[in-house]
């Protein structure tokens, strides 16, 4: 009797626990007048169990279909704002762009910068600023946008060609191909120099690179972020995501080791150099200027550099494969306008509307960003006549921009045409934000543009890509952070 009795009280305290527990969490997390409406949300865990673990970016795009462009989602209790279609995310990073420049707090970002969040993408302020500013003005000092960084594009173009020729025709995968060449553009901004591509520390930081980035934008990233205090105590593949990150921290610190060993303060040789006479000749550690922070922003500008452009262009592979008439087409064009000798030049892209039509349908296609990096609201606000409460967390779906219905003529099929008019000259889009847009607009944006150019050009100069008979590559991409083609491999015929 004394036994059910105690069995009876300790359950009647766990009982009045557990609801204590669920009346402070619906108390704390009720959603305050007027907020986005969203799909009901379980306590603790929110609406974790029911986003698509797969493709969430199709399922937020088919959320919005039944709650509007604005709407509420939980993962755990980490509640946010989805801002979908061209106008409402015009409307956050464009017209309200100072409310919505900061990031939040994110578990990941803490964990992956070892402390307080810093580098180029995470931080906020005064130090973002002046971090944004820095980059800008050094890589533009190094060659973005001009003339010299043209030329090294077309040297590196001569070396991708070669090692493709080497294949002889055969199948390969172009993958760490692309890496390699579109890595050692930033690699010469960033460090002043290129890497073999046998050189086998290369290739570890690029292959470290690209899984980090893949497990972050998974579920276990997902998972991480949501419940960060119970993950962190738990083994799984998403321990692996912060160690392949570690790695590419010691190479890059390596390199700044060298740099600066032998500096010269007179004669900067790229942005290392730069970053690190800026810490010598100016008191500015609250601004960033640490030697920490060198490695995080380098890590990011290779992050930024790498992944994003060379996954659009195995993207290009697949849409040009799966349309033999474009590639056809691109070809012809850029054989009666620069032939197959001539190296192409940014100079070329004016008279190649139909090509340039076509990388453009490739990266609205190919979606490589579906979702944009988070913000935060700075201060009270309304969208869509919902309000926003400062500090909420708002996602931008790039992908419901990319293929909104009320923007593009026929948005799910691959169409050239969204991008020419009548009489076959290049038109822009105002959708057609791969970018984002904005304050944190992507700070490569420029180089991204006349890599894909000469890349793509010199590409389908030269080669014409192929599958075997019955082999169809596949659109579905595997998401991440950024969304890659499922692996395949190619013949590539020199024309």
């Amino acid at each position: 009797m004394w036994f059910s009795s105690f069995l009876l009280s300790t359950e009647g305290v766990l009982l009045s626990i557990f609801f204590f527990l669920l009346i402070t969490y619906h108390l704390k997390n009720r959603n305050p007048r007027n907020f986005p409406p969203g799909p009901f949300a379980l306590p603790f865990i929110g609406n974790f169990q029911i986003v698509d673990k797969k493709h969430p970016h199709i399922y937020f795009t088919k959320l919005a279909e039944v709650y509007g462009n604005v709407f509420s989602f939980c993962f755990g209790s980490n509640k946010m704002v989805m801002i979908s279609g061209y106008k409402m995310v015009k409307e956050a990073l464009v017209t309200q762009a100072d409310n919505f420049v900061d990031r939040p707090y994110s578990a990941l970002a803490d964990r992956f910068y070892s402390g307080p969040t810093e580098g180029l993408f995470k931080s906020n302020g005064g130090k973002w600023k002046a971090q944004r500013r820095f980059a800008l003005s050094a890589l533009r000092d190094f060659g973005l946008g001009k003339k010299r960084m043209e030329q090294c594009i077309c040297e590196e173009i001569r070396y991708l060609q070669e090692e493709i020729e080497q294949e002889k025709g055969k199948l390969f995968s172009a993958a760490g191909l692309f890496n390699n060449a579109v890595s050692n553009i930033v690699c010469q901004l960033v460090m002043g120099k290129r890497y073999d591509y046998s050189d086998h520390n290369f290739q570890l930081m690029l292959k470290y690179l690209s899984e980090s980035l893949q497990l972050e934008g998974s579920i276990w990233g997902q998972l991480y972020e949501s419940f960060p205090g119970v993950m962190k105590r738990l083994p799984g593949p998403h321990n692996k995501m912060f160690s392949y990150f570690d790695i590419v921290k010691d190479f890059i610190a390596q390199e700044i080791k060298s740099h600066k060993e032998d500096l010269d303060h007179n004669n900067p040789r790229d942005y290392i150099d730069a970053f690190l006479i800026k810490m010598e000749n100016l008191n500015e550690s609250d601004l960033g200027f640490t030697e920490t922070n060198l490695v995080l922003c380098s890590a990011d500008l290779f992050l930024a550099g790498t992944e994003t452009t060379a996954t659009t262009l195995l993207w290009a592979l697949v849409f040009l494969i799966r349309h033999p008439d474009v590639q056809e087409k691109v070809q012809a064009e850029i054989d009666n306008v620069i032939g197959q000798t001539r190296q192409p030049s940014m100079a070329d892209r004016p008279n190649l509307p139909y090509t340039d039509a076509v990388i453009h349908e490739i990266q609205r296609m190919g979606n490589i960003i579906p979702l944009n990096g988070l913000r935060v609201a700075a201060k009270d606000t309304t969208l869509d006549g919902y309000h926003i409460p400062k500090g909420t967390s708002v996602l931008p779906v790039l992908t419901s921009v990319l293929f909104d219905k009320t923007e593009w003529e026929t948005p799910d099929t691959f169409n050239p045409g969204h991008f020419l008019d009548a009489d076959g000259k290049f038109v822009k889009r105002e959708a057609f934000l791969p970018f984002s847009a904005g304050n944190r607009v992507c700070l490569g944006e420029s180089l991204a543009k006349m890599e894909l150019f000469l890349f793509f050009v010199g590409l389908l100069q030269q080669f014409t890509f192929s599958v075997p008979d019955g082999v169809e590559l596949s659109t579905e991409g595997v998401s991440g952070i950024v969304r890659v083609p499922e692996p395949f491999k190619v013949h590539a015929k020199t024309r």
